[in-house]
């Protein structure tokens, strides 16, 4: 029994220093979150963008050597 108080215990005290480190976080600012989200979706876009002509380029050079 004493390990079963044990264990709840050791998680208590794990949920406390889990909201200690839970107040150091800085959060971003509404501006700061809305520009990395752009960034973010930008290069996406632009990651699809190049994954497709590469794509566009390995299937015209396997279409030429197919036929």
């Amino acid at each position: 029994m004493s390990n079963v108080k044990q264990v709840f215990q050791s998680f208590g005290a794990y949920l406390g220093e889990v909201g200690v480190e839970f107040k150091k976080i800085a959060w971003p600012d509404r501006q700061e979150l809305v520009d990395s989200t752009v960034v973010v979706i930008s290069f996406i876009v632009i990651l699809a963008v190049v994954v497709l002509c590469c794509d566009k380029v390995i299937q015209f050079f396997l279409r030429l050597i197919h036929t």
